[in-house]
C-alpha cells in the first residue's frame, strides 16, 4: 500500500450553491445556504463556491455567512472579469479564512462576437488586468476561459499562458455548454498540460463539465485521467440546464475504479454523500430521480429474482458499491409516541444532527408527535422528512389554521381553507378539479396574489400505508417575474400539500 504522499489528489470544488442554484426554482435564502455549506464541510469538499456576490444582496450575503463560518475549505466567490464585481467577490469573503477570487471571462469566438462584442486580443488583455486586480485582493485566484472547449485551441493557450503570468493560481478548462466527449476533453487537458508546464505544478489545473449531452461525470473523469487536478461539480448533479457533473459520481468512479485511476483520490467522506443529497435535494426542492446513480432510491434496490438470489448470495455480484459506503444504509430507529423526547434527541443525534437549535428542536418534536398519532412507528426516513420540514420554514407571513375538503364520486370537490396574518384569521372556500386544486384556488383567494402553480410532486418517505408524504411544489408569480418552491410532508396529503403551497407563497411574498 502505496502512502499518501506517493498517491495524487483531486481537489474536489462545490459549486452546488452556486452554479446549482441556477436552476429554475431553486433559490435558497442565505441561512439554507449556509446549511448546506456547513453540510459540504463535513462532507469533505475543498472548495465551496458560495455565490455570486454582485448578483444580489441575497446572494452577498449568503457568501459572507459561509465565509465567516467554514473552517476547512476554500470559500469561493464568483466575479465576472471587471473591477465591480472582482471588489463585490473581496468584499464578501473579507472574513474566510482562506479565500479565492474565481473570475470568468468568454474565450470562444462566437461568445467573443455575440456576447461581450470584444476582440480575440481585446479579452485577452481584459483577463490579464483583472486577475492582477483580483490577485492584489486575494492570495488565491481561479480564472476560467468559458465556453474553452468550443475555442480555438491556439487562442485558449495564449490566454491562459497570460493569465498565469498575471498570477492566477487556478485556471478551470470549462466545457460551459456540455459540448465535448470524453477522448477529445481527455485530450485536450493532456495538450494543455504539455503546452503549458505551470499547469498541474505551480499552477492548479481544473474543469467544469456541463451535461447537456449526458457526459460530463465522464468528460471530468477522463480529464482526471490526462492530469486535472481539480474537478467542479454539484451534490446530485444539479445546475444550469442539464446540469453539471455530479459530485458522487466522481467521487465513487474514482474511488471504485482504482484499478484504471491508479494513485488517485479524493478527501470526501463518502459516508456522507446520501445525507447531503438529501439535504440539498430537501432544500431546493429539487426531487431526486429514482434510477440516479449512487444516491436515486432505486440505486441499490434489486427486484429481478436473478439479482436478488445473487445479492443474497454474495452482495458483490450486483453491488459494485455497498450501500454504506454512501451512507445509505437503512437506519433502524423506531419511535413511537410515547419516545419522548429523550428518544427523539437520540434518534436526532444517532442520524448526525447534533447542532440543531433549542427553536428548531421544539418545532420537530411537535410535528414528530402529530405523526406518532397517525402512525405507530416513525422510522428515521419519516424522521429525516420532518427535520427537513421544520428546518427550512421561511418567514411565516400566512399560516395554515384549519382546512376541510369534501370530495368523492360525482362530487365536485370543495375545500374550505382558514390561514392567519399577524393574528387576523381569513377563510374562503373553492371548488376544482380536484381536492388539491380545490385547497390552493381557495388560499390564492385568500392571499390575493396573482400566482399559479407550476410543478407538484409527491413521494412516501418511508414503505407503507401509513407513510409519511413528502410534497414539493414550486410556484411563481403570472408574470413569470418570481418563483420559490415549497416543501412539506405528513400523513395526510391533502394538509402537506397545503402546507407546502403555503410555504411557497410566503417565499413569493418575502
Amino acid at each position: 500500500m502505496r502512502s499518501m504522499e506517493d498517491m495524487r489528489k483531486i481537489y474536489i470544488f462545490d459549486t452546488t450553491l452556486r452554479d446549482g442554484e441556477q436552476v429554475p426554482g431553486a433559490t435558497l435564502r442565505p441561512q439554507e445556504k449556509l446549511r448546506i455549506a456547513r453540510q459540504l464541510e463535513k462532507l469533505g469538499v475543498d472548495v465551496v463556491e458560495a455565490g455570486f456576490p454582485i448578483s444580489s444582496p441575497g446572494d452577498f450575503e449568503a457568501v459572507s455567512l459561509i465565509a465567516k463560518d467554514l473552517e476547512r475549505p476554500v470559500v469561493a466567490a464568483l466575479a465576472r472579469c471587471n473591477e465591480e464585481d472582482i471588489m463585490a467577490a473581496w468584499e464578501a469573503l473579507k472574513g474566510a479564512r482562506r479565500p479565492r477570487i474565481h473570475v470568468f471571462l468568454p474565450a470562444s469566438d462566437i461568445h467573443l462576437e455575440k456576447k461581450i462584442r470584444k476582440t480575440r486580443e481585446e479579452a485577452k488583455e481584459l483577463a490579464v488586468k483583472c486577475v492582477k486586480f483580483a490577485r492584489s485582493l486575494v492570495d488565491d485566484v481561479e480564472y476560467s476561459p468559458e465556453d474553452a472547449t468550443r475555442s480555438d485551441f491556439g487562442y485558449l493557450v495564449e490566454v491562459i499562458r497570460a493569465v498565469v503570468d498575471a498570477g492566477a493560481t487556478v485556471v478551470n478548462i470549462p466545457d460551459t455548454v456540455g459540448y465535448s466527449i470524453p477522448d477529445e476533453f481527455g485530450e485536450m487537458i493532456r495538450r494543455l498540460r504539455e503546452e503549458i508546464p505551470e499547469l498541474g505544478r505551480k499552477v492548479m489545473l481544473s474543469v467544469h463539465c456541463h451535461n447537456d449531452l449526458g457526459l460530463a461525470t465522464a468528460n471530468s473523469l477522463a480529464a482526471v485521467k490526462n492530469g486535472a487536478d481539480q474537478v467542479e461539480c454539484t451534490i446530485n448533479g444539479i445546475g444550469e440546464r442539464a446540469g453539471n457533473a455530479a459530485l458522487e459520481e466522481v467521487v465513487m468512479a474514482i474511488r471504485t475504479r482504482r484499478d484504471l485511476f491508479g494513485d488517485v483520490y479524493t478527501e470526501i467522506e463518502s459516508k456522507e454523500i446520501a445525507r447531503t443529497s438529501r439535504l440539498v435535494s430537501g432544500l431546493m426542492g429539487i426531487p431526486v430521480q429514482p434510477n440516479k446513480a449512487i444516491v436515486g432510491a432505486n440505486a441499490f434496490a434489486h427486484s429481478s429474482g436473478i439479482h436478488q438470489d445473487g445479492i443474497l448470495k454474495d452482495r458483490r455480484t450486483y453491488e459494485i458499491i455497498r450501500p454504506e459506503d454512501v451512507g445509505a444504509e437503512r437506519h433502524e430507529i423506531i419511535l413511537t409516541a410515547r419516545s419522548g423526547r429523550h428518544g427523539l434527541l437520540e434518534s436526532l443525534r444517532s442520524l448526525g444532527y447534533s447542532d440543531i437549535s433549542e427553536e428548531a428542536i421544539e418545532r420537530i418534536y411537535r410535528r414528530f408527535l402529530e405523526i406518532a398519532d397517525h402512525k405507530k412507528v416513525v422510522l428515521s426516513e419519516d424522521l429525516e422528512a420532518i427535520i427537513s420540514d421544520e428546518m427550512m420554514t421561511p418567514k411565516e407571513i400566512w399560516k395554515l389554521e384549519r382546512i376541510q375538503v369534501v370530495t368523492g364520486s360525482n362530487i365536485t370537490p370543495t375545500a374550505m381553507v382558514k390561514l392567519s396574518r399577524e393574528g387576523e384569521e381569513v377563510e374562503e372556500a373553492a371548488v376544482g378539479d380536484g381536492p388539491v386544486d380545490a385547497v390552493y384556488r381557495a388560499i390564492l383567494r385568500i392571499v390575493g396574489i396573482d400566482a399559479k402553480l407550476v410543478d407538484y410532486s409527491i413521494r412516501a418517505a418511508s414503505p407503507g400505508t401509513e407513510a409519511v408524504g413528502e410534497v414539493r411544489v414550486a410556484v411563481e408569480y403570472d408574470d413569470g417575474s418570481k418563483r420559490a418552491s415549497g416543501r412539506a410532508s405528513g400523513t395526510d396529503i391533502i394538509e402537506a400539500s397545503a402546507r407546502a403551497f403555503i410555504m411557497a407563497i410566503n417565499k413569493l411574498m418575502e
